[in-house]
């Protein structure tokens, strides 16, 4: 909606005025008029909800009504007034002209013709106003005879990431608060003369979200993201988390797993171990996206390259060791697999496939595919796939692995704020392993695209889950990058499960626990499976039954 100014003017006693309320408030207010005059310009945007309502002094006959025009009996002088829940107590006097409501091209003449009648009676101004028929649209203000007020490159990098949440973010409802008023009150009072005070400006913003998975990422922290996925890295080898608290103890990072044959490997450290502190650097408050920059070569001032050395203090159970880890070049390949033989008569005894996904890289369904393949070339008659510890990443590999095992049937229902938005399913295409029975381990360190995964295998019977719940993490990010090479890991969907599960926070749920001292490495594996004494023994019934 846009209003512009014209040439004459009049008294303010008798000049035409609008005026912006809340429709849960009480209407009967009396705002504090501004004239035009007193602004350089004025952009303002706001989301109507409501009618449009023309007051003046003459009345008609049926009073109160809106379309396209309404002359309601008021005290109030030439005034229209657009409900909204958004901007409230607010009103703008136009010190000239009449006023002429545009509602669409269609109405366009209506209005025209309805403005005859009364025309006369206001002073020669035009002011054009276009009204969306949409629920949500935007309004704005601006005198044309002033100058617009320049934002400076601080304010443009902070509306950028503004409008990235607004248009990206899954909740439209932005935690109960109205988004652009917040964008004004932040422009207005924030200061934003230096590029770190642009970034406290926009952690600011994205705090009152209350959503911590949507976050801001510094340019050396979102070049370390991306790299995350990618198929090899400069570090030490290690993929890291929060604890769970289950030891008791809730400091350090623990160690979901540990790449094999990497730095980190070597020396010893391995899943469930905790990260005390890098290079003298407590990590109790490192976040680990800090952390992960320490580890990495791509870190703040270039620190950290290929041949250097990282101190890590590590707790393994109760034993502290203080590690020095050289970083090295690491590649990231995130599947191991093995065969193992159970228990049967020669050469008819029963194969297992054992395959290890550590995470969901760019490499990972192309991994998992290679690894079927050549357990398939010597013979397995079943599969087992472990997803424990494995902490996600790319939400289309996760989709491209289930195709893998499903040959029809949805994967996940992708959801907004008004349902379900989107859904993936498969036609069995790329169902290259979809007869073989199929067991999945999953702990509470399986989350997102795992936790996809694990829940499109159990909810198409496709697979048996066993283990315990995983991490409940139900919401899907995109990550977008700003303009100065920061970016922003943003919600922007939910999912469910093809039984409709909403998981988040709950996590999917196993069909069978597994036994307590079940290993997590693959080299153990096949002994629980093997040796019916051992006190992690699980029979081939136990592992493929419902």
């Amino acid at each position: 909606m846009e209003v512009f100014g014209g040439s004459a003017s009049t008294s303010a006693s008798l000049s035409p005025s609008f005026g912006v309320y809340d429709v849960h408030r009480n209407a009967n207010f009396s705002p504090k008029v501004l004239p035009w005059n007193s602004l350089f310009v004025m952009t303002i945007e706001i989301r109507l909800r409501s009618s449009l309502s023309f007051i003046s002094k003459k009345s008609i006959d049926r009073p109160g009504r809106c379309y396209p025009f309404c002359y309601i009996k008021g005290d109030y002088t030439h005034r229209f007034f657009i409900q909204s829940d958004w901007m409230q107590n607010k009103r703008y006097i136009s010190q000239r002209g009449w006023l002429l409501i545009r509602k669409s091209t269609s109405s366009f003449q209506n209005a025209v013709k309805g403005f005859e009648n009364f025309k006369n009676t206001i002073p020669v101004l035009f002011v054009r106003l276009v009204v969306g028929v949409l629920l949500f649209t935007t309004f704005s203000i601006a005198v044309s005879q002033t100058p617009s007020l320049a934002l400076s490159e601080e304010n443009l990098l902070f509306l950028e990431a503004w409008r990235t949440i607004d248009r990206a973010y899954v909740d439209k409802t932005f935690n109960g608060q109205s988004w652009f008023r917040y964008r004004e009150n932040a422009l207005r009072n924030e200061p934003m003369t230096t590029r770190e005070e642009t970034y406290v400006a926009i952690r600011k913003m994205l705090a009152t979200l209350d959503d911590p998975f949507t976050r801001f990422l510094e340019p050396e922290k979102f070049k370390s993201l991306r790299s995350g996925t990618q198929s090899a890295v400069t570090g030490v080898g290690l993929s890291i988390g929060y604890p769970t608290g289950n030891d008791g103890s809730t400091a350090g990072l623990v160690v979901i797993s540990a790449a094999q044959g990497g730095p980190a490997n070597r020396a010893g450290i391995s899943s469930g171990d905790v990260i005390l502190a890098i290079d003298d650097t407590s990590t109790e408050v490192m976040g680990i996206y800090d952390a992960a920059e320490r580890l990495q070569k791509e870190i703040m001032k270039c620190r950290g390259p290929e041949g250097s050395a990282v101190e890590l203090t590590v707790r393994s159970g109760p034993l502290i060791r203080h590690l020095s880890l050289t970083r090295e070049k690491v590649s990231l390949n995130p599947v191991k697999s093995r065969i193992c033989e159970t228990p049967g008569l020669g050469k008819d005894a029963p194969r297992i496939g054992y395959i290890k996904l550590t995470s969901f890289n760019q490499n990972a369904s192309g991994a998992v595919k290679e690894a079927i393949e050549t357990l398939r070339r010597n013979n397995v008659d079943a599969f087992v796939l472990d997803l424990r510890d494995n902490s996600g990443g790319l939400f289309p590999e996760g989709i491209e692995i289930a195709k893998i095992w499903l040959d029809k049937g949805v994967i996940v229902y992708i959801c907004d704020s008004h349902g379900v938005r989107d859904i993936y399913d498969t036609d069995g295409s790329n169902a290259i392993a979809a007869s073989e029975p199929l067991a999945v381990l999953v702990n509470k360190g399986t989350a997102s695209a795992s936790e996809i995964l694990a829940g499109a295998l159990k909810d198409n019977k496709r697979a048996v889950l066993l283990g315990e719940p995983t991490f409940g993490k139900g919401k899907i990010q995109s990550v977008f990058q700003l303009s100065d090479g920061s970016g922003l890991a943003v919600t922007v969907a939910r999912y469910e499960t093809p039984a409709h599960t909403d998981i988040d926070k709950v996590g999917v749920i196993p069909d069978h626990p597994l036994p307590a001292s079940f290993p997590k490495d693959d080299e153990s594996f096949c002994g629980c499976i093997q040796n019916s004494a051992s006190a992690c023994y699980l029979n081939r019934i136990e592992l493929f039954s419902r």
